[in-house]
């Protein structure tokens, strides 16, 4: 062995341990950031309601959150409610109940937000900016990921739509202007 080879083993060694430290680390971090994942999809199917584990991902992948899901989730109801210009308490009810389906509760910053919409009717923007990113979404999604996030959020949508149930119960139960809402949420998924 030559004088050197002991030098040149010893660095090999310390090469190889700062070589798999990193590689550990990196393997770590990977793990980590799998748990925060998990942690923000269990978030993103609480919000959704969507519990397909692909479309999830997908959503994930698309950097949508929670917080994101959020706002698609509560604006189609929110829209439908307002839609004759005026809310009544069954549309309300309809409304806090999809939500709470959803897994907003009281203290949630998303929770504030839709109590204030109880209260006073978005402006229109509102809806043309979901409207908007919807039809940017769809592009992202797969046929069969559109279809559920649609069938979602649009079955929320046609209860609160549904809820004041006519007159006395009887005849249409949908109004003229919230049938023209669901047709403008249900034409932005194309």
């Amino acid at each position: 062995m030559s004088p050197g080879g002991g030098f040149l083993t010893e660095r090999g060694r310390v090469l190889e341990e700062e070589f798999f430290y990193k590689e550990n680390q990196r393997l770590l971090e990977q793990l980590r950031q799998m748990k925060r994942m998990e942690k923000s999809k269990e978030a993103l199917a609480e919000t959704s309601g969507i519990s397909d584990d692909a479309i999830l991902q997908s959503l994930l992948e698309l950097h949508i959150d929670a917080q994101t899901m959020s706002a698609l989730t509560l604006v189609p109801l929110i829209e439908v409610a307002w839609a004759d210009g005026y809310l009544d308490e069954k549309e309300k009810q309809a409304v806090l109940e999809a939500s709470h389906a959803s897994g907003f509760e009281k203290g949630q910053l998303a929770y504030e937000v839709l109590e204030s919409w109880l209260t006073q009717q978005p402006k229109p923007k509102l809806l043309e900016t979901w409207v908007e990113y919807i039809k940017e979404l769809r592009g992202q999604l797969s046929e069969e990921e559109r279809k559920s996030l649609k069938t979602t959020l649009l079955g929320r949508a046609r209860s609160v739509a549904e809820a004041s149930g006519g007159y006395l119960g009887l005849g249409f139960k949908v109004s003229k202007t919230e049938a023209a809402v669901l047709k403008t949420l249900e034409e932005a998924f194309g």
